[in-house]
């Protein structure tokens, strides 16, 4: 049975949602499930952007053919060829003969990785139009142009303007982890207090690491009359989407969202452990509010990726193991480094039982990251805090406080 959306007037979403996947990619803790979005325009000429998941085909074709009523796809659009947006373009091809693919040269490149269109009985260069940056397609009364999104987040990726009724077709930019509950529009959602915590992760894994390339889309859209965004995954915007497009600005130029502090953690037998629940408890003690702390062995990467892009200063304690940093610690710090993160305050706390030495390992990871100001004020224990140390964590208490004051005063202009 379809389960169709009207977006405006002759737009249609006509995706769905997949509640069941465990890792998005196969990676990515999903909880709350995810949505994939395909939009059906009816035109004179009827228009698809994009596709879904193989995982939801099913209601996909029921919708699409619900709303077509018996007229045929003329176009698809293929904005992003990842699978889990493009796996039914080879069955679309079969069910519409006469169904032409509307890419950019990299997406027509890629297709042909993706596919064999052998099987449709139709040259592959007779099925397709290929668009550049600033071209228009007119479906009937609406005109369509392409704004090229490499690296946001595939080489292919572009955007889709409807000037006719200001729509954007944003591929990944603006799309958030969370499957769809009945509604479909943002304003629909406690999208602050439900939603953004999945858009924060979804952008710093999936796209983090292109900011600069966030950055030229994000200039181009600038320049567009936009009423809605349609994204691929996730909520569709029709009000307030400059709040949205505030934290995509925040994000693409690693600019800290709040001034907060997270602190991480790998330890083996509690002990640094209760080092950071020290020096959180200083931190609170000082006024500090909101404190995150994470097991790097417990909580999954892409959260700690996502908080880091949220909090101006981050505290990284790791035991010494196998005389390397702790092996979870280890492959936070990787992600850390691989998404590009910058413009961080961080402060490193090191155990060991014979050899401590993670703290100076960290360091150098720290150090080979761009605008990433490290503290000197290194917190070395051996095995477990001792009193006579506990000065040194009001010490690096006192330091990080100082720095946040800073950071809250520059935001306010003082």
């Amino acid at each position: 049975m379809y389960q169709v959306k009207k977006i405006i007037n002759d737009l249609y979403w006509v995706g769905g949602s997949d509640r069941r996947l465990a890792l998005f990619e196969n990676v990515f803790p999903v909880p709350r499930g995810v949505s994939y979005n395909s939009y059906l325009l009816l035109d004179k000429k009827t228009v698809l952007f994009d596709t879904v998941d193989k995982s939801i085909s099913e209601i996909f074709y029921q919708n699409i053919s619900f709303l077509l009523k018996g007229r045929t796809l003329d176009y698809v659009v293929i904005n992003h060829v990842e699978p889990d947006h493009c796996a039914n373009l080879g069955e679309l091809v079969l069910k519409y003969p006469a169904l032409k693919i509307i890419g950019n040269k990299r997406t027509l490149e890629m297709l042909r990785q993706f596919f064999d269109f052998s099987g449709s009985g139709r040259d592959f260069d007779s099925m397709t139009l290929a668009v550049k940056e600033g071209d228009v397609f007119e479906s009937g009364t609406h005109k369509l142009t392409f704004v090229m999104a490499p690296m946001v987040h595939w080489p292919e990726t572009m955007a889709t303007y409807d000037s006719t009724e200001k729509i954007l077709f944003s591929a990944d930019a603006f799309g958030t982890f969370g499957a769809l509950n009945g509604h479909i529009f943002a304003d629909e959602f406690e999208f602050e207090r439900d939603w953004l915590p999945d858009a924060r992760r979804y952008y710093a894994n999936i796209v983090g690491k292109y900011g600069n390339q966030t950055q030229a889309l994000l200039s181009k859209a600038s320049g567009l009359d936009i009423s809605i965004v349609c994204p691929l995954h996730g909520p569709v915007w029709r009000k307030n989407f400059d709040w949205y497009f505030e934290k995509y600005q925040r994000w693409s130029t690693y600019a800290a969202e709040e001034t907060s502090v997270m602190m991480v953690y790998g330890s083996v037998y509690g002990a640094t452990e209760n080092a950071v629940n020290i020096l959180a408890s200083l931190l609170a003690e000082k006024g500090v509010r909101n404190i995150a702390i994470y097991d790097a062995s417990v909580t999954h990467p892409s959260v700690i990726v996502a908080e880091a892009f949220r909090c101006s200063h981050l505290v990284f304690a790791s035991t010494t193991y196998n005389g390397e940093i702790f092996c979870s610690m280890e492959t936070v710090l990787r992600d850390l480094k691989e998404h590009n993160l910058q413009n961080r305050t961080v402060a490193v706390i090191e155990n060991g039982s014979w050899a401590p030495q993670s703290g100076r390992l960290m360091r150098e990871v720290f150090v080979s990251m761009k605008n990433i100001m490290v503290l000197d004020e290194t917190v070395s224990i051996k095995s477990s805090v001792k009193e006579e140390q506990y000065a040194a964590f009001e010490k690096l208490a006192e330091v990080l406080f100082a720095s946040m004051s800073e950071s809250k005063n520059l935001e306010s202009g003082k």
